[in-house]
């Protein structure tokens, strides 16, 4: 991994380190404030633009574009929640993506499949352990978000997700987020309300840099990547892990997120 990534940096190769664990700890302090953890420079110079350019025949020709009209929950009807609320407004969220069947020997595969990369984000998140996805098309997608596009409010159904900025947007691009904005027994809606109104004090943008690896919880936390602006795209790559081995989505679900299905 040395090629890829920082391990002078971020010792994910070390567990038994003292620098491992201030990394752990800095990590999990970062989510408890913020919601999220940022690494600069996890991927070394140059590393996340190879990834990127490597992927682009391929982004041409073959992802998948994924263009939808969502509210903030992905759903068409919530129970309890009238349709003319602001959290039920559809917005239109569209991008390129590709999945890990048409990665074959991209960085960004080899990273996602190191021991250690899961062995660590388990320890950030307080988790005895997690696991690769075994579905060989949703466990590494890679995103391209072109001019005007943009991944509109939402929620996540994962607890935490995982990614990797390999490009960066000319302007726009920005993830824009706000924390704990909901719990398991309360919906805050007046609060979502006031988010999607741009009345929110403690809702943040961050823009990190290509190479960055960041981590957030977005089950509870409302977020949407700003639209793009200008000619250079961005581009992402999405990791998933989970708390049980064997996940993969169904043959509906493929069908829907990627245009076809291999199960």
């Amino acid at each position: 991994m040395n090629q890829y990534l920082d391990l002078e940096k971020y010792p994910l190769d070390r567990p038994n380190s003292a620098e491992y664990a201030e990394l752990v700890e800095q990590c999990q302090a970062d989510l408890a404030i913020d919601g999220m953890f940022n690494l600069p420079g996890f991927f070394k110079p140059g590393v996340a633009q190879t990834a990127a350019d490597a992927a682009k025949p391929a982004m041409d020709s073959s992802s998948y574009r994924h263009a939808r009209l969502h509210n903030v929950y992905f759903k068409d009807t919530v129970p309890g929640i009238s349709d003319d609320h602001p959290a039920m407004k559809k917005s239109k969220t569209a991008n390129y993506t590709l999945c890990a069947d048409q990665l074959a020997g991209n960085p960004v595969i080899d990273v996602y499949q190191w021991p250690p990369l899961a062995a660590f984000l388990a320890a950030t998140m307080g988790k005895e352990k997690l696991y690769q996805m075994d579905d060989k098309m949703a466990c590494v997608n890679m995103q391209a978000t072109l001019e005007g596009e943009g991944l509109n409010w939402h929620f996540d159904r994962s607890e935490f997700t995982t990614t990797i900025l390999l490009q960066a947007s000319q302007g726009g691009g920005q993830l824009e987020y706000r924390k704990d904005l909901r719990t398991a027994d309360d919906r805050n809606l007046d609060g979502i309300a006031a988010v999607l109104a741009g009345e929110d004090p403690e809702t943040k943008r961050i823009k990190p840099e290509p190479g960055a690896l960041n981590v957030f919880k977005g089950v509870n936390t409302l977020h949407r990547v700003v639209p793009v602006e200008g000619k250079t795209e961005r581009v992402m790559t999405i990791y998933s892990f989970y708390e049980k081995p064997g996940v993969v989505f169904s043959a509906e679900e493929q069908q829907g997120f990627y245009g076809r299905s291999n199960v």
